[in-house]
């Protein structure tokens, strides 16, 4: 009887360690455990996205510090001359198509010669699709720098450092360009930069030298915001048009339809407003 009760004893003791095993396991908070490893590993993402952000824009500050050289002076009222693969024409300033109407135009993108009536808006704007180009050139009239990009050849984290030129910044637009024979291509009122890459500096010194340069550019004084409906609305611009202008396209030495816009009533012509000389920019 002894040795039978020590068995049913040692086989009781067995099964209660067997069960407090299965209960010690079952108690393990994996659910717990897999809930932090998410909310860490998002974290880590999080953390990691702002950080390259961060880091995109401290080397935007950085090469717009760099750029600040080129800022325009009496001395030196159009530093743009010295930016290598610049390229500067002289064109006429105020000569408006109707919105119907097409230019054909001596250069791909175009910074000078016959344009729209109404300016595309400029005031730091990031056109997500291709803007019609005629309204585009009037902006560069304004004082206005155009960032103009190939969609094939600028995508991803290029084209977020791209933006960083532009949002928010008065007197900038940026739109895509089909058929842009390089990466990028800068434009300004006679002045025009391409360049291959975002990262070049060469961009921060195009905007620094001639956005609002007072010398450079015909209609000082003139405003980048839209001016209302039924004339350009930036939410929903005139497309950009791909196809080769016509026969009966406007050519670069078109004198302009008659009547005058708001913008050229006394602001034009390198005059400020009042109708008096422009001074030189800057020191």
């Amino acid at each position: 009887m002894a040795s039978g009760s020590k068995k049913k004893g040692t086989s009781s003791k067995a099964v209660k360690a067997a069960r407090g095993s299965v209960v010690t396991k079952k108690q393990t908070p994996w659910g717990t455990i897999i809930a932090v490893v998410a909310v860490l590993a998002l974290a880590g993402g999080v953390f990691g996205y702002y950080f390259v952000a961060s880091a995109d824009k401290r080397a935007q500050k950085s090469r717009e510090e760099a750029a600040a050289a080129f800022q325009p002076s009496k001395d030196n009222p159009d530093p743009a001359k010295n930016i290598p693969g610049i390229v500067i024409q002289g064109y006429n300033a105020g000569m408006h198509v109707l919105p119907t109407e097409r230019v054909d135009y001596d250069r791909t993108p175009p910074f000078g010669g016959p344009h729209d009536s109404f300016w595309a808006a400029c005031t730091g704007i990031v056109y997500p699709s291709a803007v019609r180009t005629e309204n585009m050139v009037h902006s560069l009239e304004h004082g206005a720098v155009w960032i103009a990009y190939s969609p094939d050849l600028v995508t991803g984290e290029a084209l977020e450092k791209l933006k960083l030129r532009v949002e928010g910044k008065p007197y900038m637009m940026m739109s895509p360009y089909p058929g842009l024979d390089t990466p990028i291509s800068l434009q300004s009122w006679g002045h025009q930069l391409k360049v291959d890459s975002v990262d070049d500096e060469r961009i921060d010194q195009f905007v620094a030298a001639l956005r609002l340069n007072q010398n450079t550019y015909p209609e000082v004084g003139a405003t980048c915001d839209a001016l209302g409906p039924g004339q350009f609305d930036p939410d929903n611009p005139p497309p950009f048009d791909p196809t080769p202008p016509g026969p009966d396209a406007k050519p670069m030495d078109y004198q302009g339809t008659e009547g005058a816009t708001p913008d050229d009533m006394g602001a034009g012509q390198g005059q400020l407003p009042t109708g008096e000389p422009a001074p030189p920019q800057g020191g």
